[in-house]
Parts: structure tokens; C-alpha cells; sequence
């Protein structure tokens, strides 16, 4: 075997081996941060794909090649390889390191003129971009949060001035405020939604806007939330900055799906109860809160519609960890008490300790 062959085998050993363990890297994060079984199938697939395609080269002939004592690269590091940003960040370097080792599996294939092997890994690394692209959608921006509580403010369901409400329901401990405002021009609500973001970052607060993308970007906002008719998830997540929160109302299970897998970083969840804000859309009720969360356990979700303080704590017993409220906050004399009861539904050792004459949840 000439010294070229060797070098060439060298190559194929060492990105088999290393293909090899992306992709056991990243059917591990599917089956067992994401619990995902399609992805989980996709990966162990093409794990067993590639070995297929180099059953032509011996395993002992590439094994006779390796050569870890004398191979250069092992002392030379990069300096982000030692670090990984939770199993996003290793999921995203998995998913890079797969495809890269592809691409030198199939030159190294047509060198030794195995063109029909080379040509199954081409088809291969396609498909590679396709999981890593899954992966990254997946796990969304390294900014997704789970908020215990989001107001969604709107004036008009305001008892008080909607700045009240906004700092009672910040000083309760909401952790994220969506401006909803449909009647306000774009000039308007981009002037709102700077004020709220200002106030709510002053406490360490999310802010959202709802529909509204441009106004969204424009204001420096956190994020965006998109209903069914609004603009696909994954338009917005192509063009938004990679730390940008995109939510999507979801009212099945189906449509959590779609929503997950185009990039969405939380889904609402409802509507869990009839609502007057969308008094013609029937309740998906707590059976759907119930499936979304057996099917998606790793995705921020907010269960909305109809939440009051009693009825959050039944969706507090059935393991929802977020609520989206608006009527019963805004629409209160006291939106301060009212959030600290919904609030206190995710928490019960604070309503077992609430002292004696305290509203009662």
C-alpha cells in the first residue's frame, strides 16, 4: 500500500470515527433532552448509513492506518472547544463537526475511486444539513426563557392607567410583559412598546410584542409572539437576530408541532378556558394542556386564556409551569394582588404561608 493510500485511509478513519460520534452526540441530546423520536430516528439512521457506505474499505485496513501517536492535530485546539453552551451548544458544534467530516469521507472516497460510496455520502451530507438545521431550530435562541407569569397588556382592559398596572404587575414578580395592542398605529406602538421594554428590563422582565415584527426589532424588544395568521415562525426566525424570542399560539398538538420545528422558542397554550377576548374560539381546554406537555416537556409554553388565581392552580397540578393573563390583571383594582395570587399558584408553600386575612387564591 502505497503511502498516499495510507494517508488516505488515515483521513477516512479519522472522520468516520468522528461522524460517528457527532451523530451518536446528537441522537442522545433527541432522545434524551428533547425527547424527540423523529429526530432520534433521523440520526441513528444516518449513523448506520455511513457505516454502511464504508463496508467496501476493511476495518482493519483503516484501523492499520490510525496512527493516534503520531497524528499533529491532536495537540492543536481551537479556543471554543472547551467550552459548550449547555446542550444547545453541544448540539450545534455535533451537528457542525458531522457535516464537515462528511465532506472529507466523500473526497477521500472518490481519490480511491469508490464512486458509488462517495456518491451515498454526498446524498449523506445533505441530509446532514437538514438534522443540523432541525437541531438548531429545535433548541431555538440560547435566550429562550420559561415565565412563570407574562401579563398581556392592553389598555383598554385597564381599570387603572395602563402604567399602573404595568409597574403593580412588574412589582408582583411578572416575569414578562406582552404588549398587545391592535389599535394603536405602528408610530404609536413602537413608542409604547420602548417605554414598556424600558420598565420591564428594570427589573429584569421580558417584553414581547404581539403580531408586530418591525415594531418588535425597532423597539429592542425581547421578542415577538405570532398567532396562526400572522407570519410563519420560520420567516421570522430567517431574518431575526439569533437571540430573538419567537413565541406562536398553538391550539393542537399538531400546530405545536409546526411551530417547534420552524423555531419557535415557547408556545402559548390554550385557549385553556372560554375567554372574552376571542369569544369565538372554543376552548382546547386542560386535555391539551395535558398532550402538549407529554408531547413537548422541554418547550417553554404559557397556558392562556381565561386564567384566574383558582384556575391557575389546577394547571399548576397537571405540571404547567407558565401563564399568560390578561383580563384578570389588567381588569383589577389591585393588579399587584391579583398577579401575586396567580403568581403563588407555581409555589404553594407561599400560599400555605400567606398570612392569616390574606386573599384567598
Amino acid at each position: 500500500m502505497s503511502m498516499h493510500e495510507v494517508a488516505i485511509l488515515r483521513i477516512l478513519d479519522a472522520n468516520a470515527n468522528r461522524a460517528r460520534e457527532a451523530l451518536r452526540v446528537l441522537e442522545d441530546i433527541a432522545r434524551f433532552a428533547l425527547e424527540d423520536s423523529s429526530l432520534a430516528t433521523r440520526t441513528k439512521t444516518m449513523r448506520h448509513a455511513l457505516g454502511e457506505s464504508l463496508a467496501i474499505l476493511a476495518n482493519v485496513s483503516m484501523a492499520a492506518a490510525r496512527d493516534v501517536a503520531g497524528d499533529v492535530g491532536t495537540a492543536i485546539t481551537g479556543k471554543l472547544e472547551s467550552k459548550r453552551e449547555g446542550v444547545r451548544g453541544i448540539a450545534l458544534a455535533a451537528g457542525k463537526r458531522l457535516t464537515e467530516c462528511l465532506r472529507s469521507i466523500e473526497e477521500c472516497l472518490k481519490a480511491l475511486g469508490e464512486v458509488r460510496s462517495a456518491s451515498l455520502v454526498e446524498h449523506m451530507r445533505y441530509e446532514a444539513y437538514t438534522i443540523d438545521a432541525a437541531f438548531a431550530l429545535r433548541l431555538g435562541t440560547s435566550e429562550r426563557r420559561q415565565w412563570k407569569l407574562c401579563l398581556l397588556l392592553t389598555q383598554s382592559l385597564c381599570v387603572r392607567p395602563w402604567r399602573e398596572v404595568l409597574d403593580g404587575a412588574l412589582a408582583a414578580g411578572v416575569d414578562c410583559i406582552q404588549l398587545r395592542e391592535k389599535g394603536l398605529g405602528a408610530s404609536d406602538l413602537l413608542k409604547r412598546a420602548c417605554e414598556v421594554r424600558e420598565r420591564a428590563q428594570a427589573v429584569g422582565a421580558s417584553t414581547i410584542v404581539n403580531d408586530d415584527v418591525g415594531v418588535a426589532l425597532a423597539s429592542g424588544a425581547d421578542g415577538v409572539h405570532l398567532g396562526q395568521e400572522d407570519l410563519p415562525v420560520h420567516a421570522v426566525r430567517r431574518c431575526a437576530p439569533p437571540s430573538f424570542i419567537i413565541g406562536a399560539s398553538t391550539h393542537s398538538v399538531l400546530e405545536a408541532r409546526e411551530a417547534v420545528d420552524a423555531g419557535a422558542d415557547y408556545c402559548g397554550v390554550g385557549a385553556m378556558f372560554s375567554t372574552s377576548q376571542k369569544p369565538l374560539l372554543a376552548p382546547a381546554g386542560e386535555a391539551y394542556l395535558q398532550a402538549f406537555l407529554a408531547h413537548f416537556p422541554d418547550i417553554a409554553h404559557l397556558a392562556i386564556g381565561g386564567i384566574d388565581a383558582p384556575r391557575a392552580i389546577e394547571l399548576a397540578k397537571l405540571g404547567c409551569r407558565g401563564f399568560a393573563v390578561s383580563s384578570a390583571i389588567c381588569s383589577a383594582d389591585d393588579p399587584t394582588r391579583v398577579a401575586r395570587e396567580i403568581l403563588s399558584a407555581l409555589d404553594p408553600s407561599r400560599r400555605l404561608a400567606a398570612p392569616e386575612g390574606s386573599p384567598s387564591c
